[in-house]
């Protein structure tokens, strides 16, 4: 089980604002920050996801967020694309994964793959 995870970031300003606009419909936002070098993001318990200022970002990374329906996959990818994200993949089934997987990618402003997923049957 993953304790946490991080993605390196250009601009911590502009990749914090995003986060937390996008994060936002899911219940997460900053919990934790080390000013002009990282912020962890998570729920009232503690961050699990961080974001880190680095000169040289590495190549993109893909984080999936739990969702507890459909109707709030929709609303981060409506929040995340308003925050300034680009569209990887629009509200929708993924049956390629299973019957029940309903999905939505954003690329972050450093290219990272940025997703909320719920797992529930419709309805």
């Amino acid at each position: 089980m993953l304790d946490h995870v991080g993605v390196n970031v250009g601009d911590l300003g502009s990749a914090r604002s995003f986060y937390v606009d996008a994060l936002a419909p899911l219940g997460i936002k900053p919990l934790m920050e080390v000013e002009g070098v990282a912020c962890g993001f998570g729920d009232d318990q503690k961050p699990y996801f961080w974001i880190a200022a680095r000169e040289r970002v590495t190549p993109s990374a893909h984080i999936a967020f739990a969702a507890p329906d459909r109707a709030t996959v929709d609303a981060f990818h409506a929040a995340a694309l308003a925050a300034g994200g680009r569209d990887n993949g629009e509200p929708g089934p993924r049956p390629i994964y299973h019957e029940h997987y309903y999905g939505a990618f954003v690329l972050d402003p450093d290219g990272n793959n940025i997703e909320a997923v719920c797992h529930r049957p419709e309805g």
